[in-house]
């Protein structure tokens, strides 16, 4: 598939419905990128950071880092996508002996990097629209790995109480990536970000932060 195809995928977030959705778009563009890039670019500090460099098709761009130690290759990819789905069926079950916690991190890497880095040979005014897009791609990738955890999540918005002096005041609205309830009530609430280097996605419980893992 060329550059230009894949960008226009990536560019449609109505392709993105299903876990499946983002695993095909990924295997598409690690085969692309396997003898069509102009280079791969080293960084000389942080050596397991790649640079793709693309070619005229691509504006001659250079993507965002990709951390070599996470991304899955094309010729392993499907076995890697079968290892996903078996342990989102059976994450209860499964004990981490045989590293299965960072499998399902590079998974989750691997799929939302290779949009990231599709979107990154957008002309350079379409930079914010790319990032935009990328967010919010991302932000729906964490709610399908929830869901098919078969924990209820959805986007949407918080009423937060604001109490002084043990009386409530007033409440106000904040919009949130993740929003978990159990009983009709607000459970745990989330947040979800991407940056440069790594993808993490950070989980407030009673609107505390509790933790955060890389994806």
């Amino acid at each position: 598939m060329k550059l230009p195809r894949l960008v226009e995928w990536a560019r449609d977030k109505s392709r993105f419905s299903s876990i499946d959705d983002y695993a095909s778009f990924c295997e598409a563009y690690l085969f692309f990128i396997h003898d069509n890039l102009q280079a791969v670019i080293v960084s000389q500090n942080e050596n397991q950071y790649r640079f793709f460099q693309y070619k005229e098709d691509g504006n001659f761009n250079v993507t965002r880092p990709i951390n070599n130690n996470l991304m899955i290759a094309p010729d392993v990819f499907s076995t890697a996508k079968n290892d996903f789905m078996y342990a989102m069926m059976h994450i209860k079950n499964i004990r981490d002996e045989m590293g299965i916690r960072e499998n399902l991190n590079r998974f989750i890497y691997t799929c939302q990097q290779t949009i990231g880095a599709a979107l990154d040979a957008l002309p350079a005014g379409e930079s914010n629209t790319a990032r935009k897009i990328n967010g919010d791609l991302f932000e729906r990738y964490i709610r399908l790995v929830f869901l098919k955890l078969g924990i209820p999540v959805r986007d949407g918005v918080v009423q937060v109480p604001i109490i002084v002096n043990n009386e409530e005041l007033f409440r106000m609205m904040y919009q949130h990536d993740l929003i978990i309830e159990n009983n009709e009530k607000t459970a745990a609430i989330g947040s979800v970000k991407t940056s440069s280097y790594e993808n993490r996605c950070y989980l407030k419980r009673k609107y505390q932060n509790i933790g955060s893992f890389a994806c």
